[in-house]
Order: C-alpha cells, then sequence, then structure tokens
C-alpha cells in the first residue's frame, strides 16, 4: 500500500510540479545580468605575459585555485600576490584551509587595495603548529565593492615559525 500511494503521489507532482513567483531571472545571453567578468589580460601586468582582470558591479568571491599535498607542518604558509585595483571599495586575499576534516580561513583584512592603486603585493598567512598539514587550500581574491582589480604573480610559500 505504501508503495502505490508514493507512486501516486510522485506522478501527482509530476504532473503538476510546483509553482511559484519568479523574482529574478539572470539571463546568460550576453552576461550583462551576471556583474562579473573574469578574463586575461595581456597589456596590464606585473611580470610575465598577462594577468588576470576581475571586472564586478557588487561584492564577490574568486576562487583562483585549490593546492592539495603540501607539506607545511610546523611553519607558516603565505599565500601573496601583486594586485593593482580601480575599485568603490577594497579587496584582499583569503585563504581557506581543511585540516584534519575541519574547514579554517585566514583573511588578509590588514592587507588590501583600494580606490586606485599601482601594483601593489598583498598576502596573508596561516600558521600550521607540529602535527597539522592540511589536505586542501583554496586561493580566494575577496572583493568588497565594485570595480575592475587585477591579479597576477600568486604565490604560496612556506617560512618557519618564529
Amino acid at each position: 500500500m505504501k508503495i502505490v500511494c508514493a507512486f501516486i503521489i510522485m506522478c501527482s507532482l509530476i504532473a503538476n510540479p510546483v509553482t511559484g513567483e519568479e523574482l529574478k531571472r539572470l539571463s546568460l545571453d550576453d552576461l550583462s545580468g551576471v556583474g562579473l567578468t573574469i578574463q586575461p589580460d595581456a597589456t596590464v601586468k606585473a611580470e610575465g605575459k598577462g594577468s588576470i582582470k576581475i571586472t564586478t558591479l557588487w561584492p564577490t568571491v574568486v576562487c583562483l585555485g585549490e593546492v592539495s599535498v603540501l607539506n607545511v607542518e610546523n611553519a607558516k604558509l603565505v599565500y601573496s600576490a601583486k594586485v593593482k585595483s580601480d575599485l568603490d571599495g577594497s579587496a584582499f586575499l583569503e585563504m581557506w584551509v581543511s585540516v584534519a576534516g575541519g574547514q579554517y580561513f585566514s583573511k588578509g583584512m590588514n592587507d588590501v587595495v583600494s580606490q586606485k592603486t599601482d601594483w601593489k603585493t598583498i598576502q596573508t598567512p596561516f600558521m600550521f603548529e607540529k602535527g597539522q598539514n592540511p589536505e586542501k587550500v583554496a586561493l580566494n581574491l575577496v572583493i568588497n565593492g565594485k570595480g575592475t582589480v587585477w591579479i597576477d604573480d600568486i604565490v604560496l610559500s612556506k617560512e618557519p615559525l618564529k
């Protein structure tokens, strides 16, 4: 009897899908509704052949990459990058670290770019005690505001604890 009831309810849901009031639709035909563009920029660069140009209409977090299999036990992990901005707001680096099943973060809120700046190296550290080693590390750029940020020369380095 339970199987029959479940079948009738499922058929009813398929025939009469739940509808709601549509509040907003983002068309992806021309990306104007998305408010975020990420593209390579070969003309504006701190080093090498180019940078990444990020333009946003509102605050956003951009994941630039993920790294795994690091040996940073009993050391300081430092995420740094060269950043240039033309912002109504600020931007900083953020690192999410997976250790022993937990998620932890480091936000470089004391080392930011804001308004219109030329290339500046900013960073955020994460300390690992003896016996701690990350399973993975996510490298983000946090933009609090709107405008354009260029990022180049991203480096993840290991330093001894002092």
